[in-house]
């Protein structure tokens, strides 16, 4: 039996699963969560150790560009927790959305332009 036709036939079974039998829903929300879950700590780890590796770096770049990099890294966070609302209609808060988004990639490139010229 092929490999790829096996795959598709337990992913198929176990979306029939979830379909058909009662709480599956629930429980397919629970892996979701789960998955989502997995995700964000996954991230988090890979932040901390991109800050562990590149603290020396960090500290280099001055109390100004510091405080831009660190400011453009929460208006990314912002702008990512709350895209689902911001988005969600046209007007306001898709400028805010896109302010913030804006505003994060000019503090990021500005740091690397300083950095660079500077030759940290």
């Amino acid at each position: 039996m092929n490999n790829g036709l096996r795959n598709f036939g337990i992913i198929a079974v176990l979306a029939l699963a979830i379909v058909a039998l009662p709480g599956g829903g629930n429980t397919a929300a629970l892996i979701g969560g789960l998955f989502s879950t997995l995700i964000l700590a996954s991230l988090v780890f890979a932040a901390w150790r991109m800050y562990r590796e590149n603290r020396v770096a960090l500290y280099a770049l001055g109390d100004q560009d510091r405080a831009l990099l660190y400011g453009g890294v929460a208006g990314v966070v912002l702008a990512a927790a709350g895209a689902s609302k911001l988005l969600r209609g046209s007007g306001p808060g898709v400028i805010l959305w896109l302010a913030l988004v804006g505003g994060a990639i000019f503090a990021f490139v500005t740091v690397y332009r300083n950095f660079k010229a500077y030759n940290i």
